[in-house]
């Protein structure tokens, strides 16, 4: 069995995903990281953006994430998200309908919000 690392990705509302990993990708105020067994210890701050990821069965799971803090160590990943959501539970359509929403009113944080949802699933 390849060497693996325990995920929990949880909003401020409910547990998101909780699992096996071989890989996470998410994004940091220092950049991107990718976090693999036995990476490590470290506490960053979470930007909006996808987190993707790799399962020890070999799928991809993709979330849309907004700020939060992520903690590694011991083989364990903690991401404390302020607002997540899952790829597959995205409404493209209406993602996209708050996206022209938020430009038309120079709505940047929703902008934002709306862009890291289309992206998640496009990321999928």
């Amino acid at each position: 069995m390849a060497a693996e690392l325990h995920v929990e990705l949880v909003a401020a509302d409910r547990s998101v995903w909780s699992g096996e990993a071989t890989l996470v990708v998410a994004r940091t105020t220092s950049g991107d990281i990718g976090v693999m067994p036995g990476h490590q210890p470290l506490l960053g701050v979470l930007e909006s953006g996808p987190v993707t990821i790799r399962t020890s069965e070999g799928t991809t799971v993709v979330a849309a994430v907004h700020g939060g803090f992520l903690s590694f160590a011991d083989d364990k990943l903690s991401l404390l998200a302020e607002i997540a959501e899952l790829a597959d539970e995205i409404d493209v359509q209406r993602a996209e309908r708050a996206l022209e929403r938020a430009k038309s009113d120079t709505d940047s944080a929703a902008e934002r919000r709306a862009d890291v949802r289309i992206r998640a699933v496009a990321v999928r």
